[in-house]
């Protein structure tokens, strides 16, 4: 079993000063769940290389056991470091696609041109698409086979209005991931704020915060070896 993992490249924080990137336990918790049962995990960004971290993910209170353990995994972060272009990997290639959040993707892979043609591709392929906290904004712009939303009528989650109040962005993010699932017709569902969520829709896999990535994980897991049981 292969799978992909996209990162973003963006690591300014609106006109904040500030930077932003993605979210280190949403990486490695989904990556050691699938990594340590076998399955094998290639990096990308838009821009290949080191993707940005979010500095406020490195901080003591967002630690856990997976963020420990990538911090010293020297293999991991060399991997990391050397991320393949997104416009150089193709869907056929994996067996599905996670997306991590952290605030990066809300401005790059949200309406990057190759992130919404591999997710359409995995779609297509039916292959499992999955995404956590702030990565199902990657689904904004994204389309299902017949050209409406890839979202509507899907059952999804993400990052909350209220948790973006929370860490006091709403008003620098250039949009709140579950106003925009709900505008397009997604049929948006969450748990209370910090709690872990996670909801399947098919082979669309969403989670609502940092909380729910490693849940997010071990439901792709499940989906990937019934998949491979049920084409032995």
């Amino acid at each position: 079993m292969k799978v992909l993992f996209v990162l973003t490249s963006h690591d300014k924080l609106g006109d904040t000063g500030k930077k932003t990137g993605f979210w280190v336990e949403e990486f490695a918790a989904p990556y050691y769940t699938l990594a340590d049962e076998g399955v094998k995990i290639d990096l990308a960004s838009p821009k290949g290389g080191q993707p940005p971290i979010d500095p406020k993910s490195t901080e003591p209170d967002a630690q856990t056991p997976a963020t420990k353990r990538f911090y010293e995994d020297e293999d991991l972060q060399h991997k990391l470091s050397r991320t393949k272009k997104l416009s150089e990997v193709r869907a056929e290639d994996y067996d599905a696609v996670f997306y991590p959040g952290g605030h990066g993707p809300l401005w790059d892979l949200a309406k990057d041109k190759d992130s919404i043609r591999l997710i359409e591709e995995f779609t297509k392929l039916q292959k499992p698409v999955a995404a956590v906290c702030h990565g199902p904004a990657v689904l904004a712009e994204a389309k299902a086979p017949g050209g409406e939303p890839l979202v509507k009528g899907k059952k999804v989650a993400g990052f909350t209005n209220s948790e973006e109040e929370a860490v006091q962005l709403t008003n620098i993010v250039p949009f709140l991931v579950e106003d925009r699932l709900k505008e397009l017709g997604g049929n948006y569902s969450k748990a209370d704020d910090w709690k872990p969520y996670v909801v399947t829709d098919g082979l669309l896999i969403t989670g609502q915060n940092p909380a729910s990535s490693e849940p997010a994980a071990e439901q792709l897991l499940k989906m990937l070896q019934q998949r491979q049981v049920s084409t032995k």
